[in-house]
């Protein structure tokens, strides 16, 4: 059984309704049951429908992004920085082409974080630059070099014309031209339209999507850099 909502652009009367019910049918939903009808502004009515669907799910099929990495407190991030970097972490962080829209990358960077958790600046070992909003590519890239950034964080909500997909090739086209691959920072997004399992067609290391914390963001990177320093004193 589910619910669904939507508006069309008809004012609400019983015709109005029964093309309510009709879109609901030819969404699979049988039988359907009109449950809210209600008049949005001039010549709009918004509908909650409730129905049956008799769809399959098989989740053999169903294919996600798994976390590789154990989820750290803000002790064990610290301790496995000092350890194994022995030296803070750096972290630049922005959204870049024309997007506006801070309240994902401040979630997870500033202090106050999101959803009861602090953000990468209360973490001891770990330096924060946040560049804030509508920070160009090339701007970025400066800004990594000059705080010898080991992990870019980069978020956009933006979307309109796949905005955030051509942003993000963008940066990590960018980051590769600028920078030896043994050299080159992590480079991270996020944003809530993104697909987590795109990371390696955009170019990028991980992708973090709707509800990620800013402690899952913090054991992603002591998790991804600390392995990159052990390979490296193996060689």
């Amino acid at each position: 059984m589910v619910q669904i909502s939507f508006t069309l652009p008809i004012p609400h009367d019983k015709k109005a309704e029964g093309a309510a019910l009709q879109l609901a049918a030819k969404m699979g939903l049988d039988p359907a049951m009109l449950v809210h009808a209600k008049q949005m502004g001039t010549g709009f009515t918004f509908f909650v429908v409730y129905g049956r669907v008799n769809h399959l799910v098989n989740l053999d099929e169903v294919t996600v992004v798994e976390r590789d990495y154990p989820l750290l407190a803000a002790k064990e991030v610290n301790s496995t920085v000092r350890a194994n970097l022995r030296r803070k972490l750096v972290v630049v962080g922005a959204c870049i082409g024309t997007d506006a829209h801070t309240v994902g990358i401040d979630a997870i960077l500033n202090v106050k974080g999101v959803a009861g958790e602090k953000g990468l600046e209360y973490y001891r070992e770990l330096r924060v630059v946040n560049m804030g909003a509508q920070v160009t590519v090339p701007d970025l890239v400066a800004a990594a070099r000059q705080e010898k950034a080991d992990a870019v964080l980069v978020s956009q909500v933006v979307t309109q014309k796949d905005a955030h997909l051509h942003n993000t090739r963008e940066m990590s086209a960018a980051f590769r031209e600028s920078y030896p691959e043994s050299k080159r920072p992590l480079l991270v997004v996020g944003g809530p339209r993104f697909d987590e399992s795109m990371a390696g067609e955009l170019g990028v290391d991980r992708i973090f999507s709707r509800g990620t914390t800013p402690r899952e963001v913090a054991s992603y990177l002591v998790h991804a850099l600390s392995s990159t320093a052990a390979k490296e004193k193996k060689k």
